[in-house]
């Protein structure tokens, strides 16, 4: 089968790990994947050691995308703010570009992909195409995979793709519009649908009346504990350790948390002082001015640390923080790194809406749960932790409901994609 992923290591970041953990499991379950990726791809973030996950055997095709360096485009994002001509310019031909790559800037790979694809069709046609999104341009490959007869298209949503537009604000009205019509008219070409979360499944349905349900599943995402180090380090002593690890942008917003530290270090700034909060990955500059004088109210910004290094933070922590912010579509969402933090077995404070994410921390008995922006019972919860702390009878652990999680593996998980590969194949037959 192939995998056609423009995410994929030396890829960094949480949107690679859906796929990577899929291609080193799914031998296991008697499928050979195949993996159609980016030669050059325009990414913030790189981690050459996921690729120890790789297979031995294992077969990926890298072709060239046409979109500039990802340093070019950072460069252009902050040549837009100056005031000047070059300024004007710039925001102008940007303007322009949202409107015209369509629904996504990776369109720019679909010549590279859609031609590779189309040598595979010819010469060995795989008896399984699988594309994940975002981007999602990728579902693009979907038509073209269709043209050859016996070959079962399988299209993944590891998010929404309505939420995942207006969240990053990526393309203009124009372009939504286009985007809207196009996205049923490249579902129409799978023979499966596979969807991260039940929420996701059911808007999708909702959205689109011609989708047969028992062709669109449920897999979400989970944890391998083979990235868990034996020799985790055990929280400091000494202070009292909140860590949170991912990207911090519109979604994932820590407005209400910065607020809620600023009023604990007003209101108690004895205690405050015994608190550090670590964030680890980028913070957007759409967000970075919520961080602008939190160092010394023991905020610490420790930027992307490889997946490794990562999960070593989150052990040497006594809670681990997950975040999504009040924006529309967010109660369909949950972050992948909660099933991480679920094997880890560290209490999570959780900041969100009502929703998918709140009734999976619940379900599971993860930690405690706070709206976003109640910067009042943010502050009351972290002064309540800290005098916890500081009478010495702190818990960094939660009980782990292994039978629970255990649906969470990336084994297992790799078994239940295995399975909706067959039905895709058996349907194209």
């Amino acid at each position: 089968m192939l995998v056609a992923a423009y995410g994929f290591p030396p890829v960094g970041g949480a949107g690679v790990q859906r796929v990577l953990k899929l291609v080193k499991y799914l031998p296991a379950h008697g499928v050979t994947p195949t993996v159609l990726t980016v030669a050059n791809p325009s990414v913030p973030v790189r981690d050459a050691t996921l690729e120890r996950d790789f297979p031995r055997e294992l077969e990926i095709m890298r072709v060239r995308t046409l979109e500039p360096p990802y340093g070019k485009k950072a460069a252009a994002w902050k040549a837009r703010a100056a005031p000047s001509e070059v300024a004007r310019l710039t925001r102008a031909v940007t303007a322009v570009a949202k409107q015209l790559l369509v629904p996504d800037p990776q369109i720019l790979w679909q010549p590279a992909a859609q031609a590779a694809l189309a040598m595979q069709l010819v010469r060995n046609a795989p008896d399984v195409v699988f594309v994940s999104g975002p981007p999602f341009s990728q579902f693009l490959l979907a038509p073209l995979a269709r043209l050859r007869k016996g070959v079962g298209v399988v299209l993944d949503y590891r998010d929404e793709w309505s939420t995942y537009r207006t969240t990053y604000e990526m393309m203009g009205s124009l372009a939504a519009r286009v985007a809207d019509s196009l996205e049923p008219a490249l579902l129409r070409s799978a023979h499966a649908v596979t969807t991260a979360t039940d929420e996701f499944r059911a808007h999708l349905l909702a959205r689109f009346p011609f989708l047969d349900p028992a062709r669109v599943h449920t897999i979400p995402n989970g944890y391998d504990p083979d990235d868990f180090a034996s020799d985790l380090p055990p929280p400091p002593e000494g202070r009292l350790v909140v860590t949170y690890a991912g990207t911090i942008f519109k979604l994932t917003s820590a407005r209400g948390l910065m607020g809620a530290i600023r009023r604990l270090h007003r209101e108690e700034p004895g205690l405050a002082a015994r608190l550090e909060v670590r964030f680890l990955g980028r913070i957007v500059d759409t967000e970075a001015d919520a961080f602008v004088g939190m160092e010394r109210c023991g905020v610490r910004r420790l930027g992307y640390v490889s997946h490794g290094e990562v999960l070593r933070q989150l052990a040497a922590s006594h809670l681990a923080l997950c975040l999504l912010d009040d924006v529309p579509g967010v109660e369909r969402i949950y972050p992948a790194k909660i099933f991480e933090l679920m094997h880890l077995g560290r209490p999570c404070l959780t900041l969100s809406p009502e929703g998918a994410l709140t009734r999976l921390v619940r379900k599971h008995g993860l930690g405690e749960v706070i709206a976003p922006r109640d910067e009042e019972a943010i502050a009351r919860y972290l002064a309540n932790a800290l005098r916890t702390f500081v009478h010495g009878a702190p818990s960094s652990h939660t009980p782990r409901d292994e039978a629970g999680i255990g649906r969470y593996h990336r084994h297992s998980l790799a078994g239940e994609f295995a399975n909706v590969m067959r039905l895709a194949r058996a349907c194209a037959s």
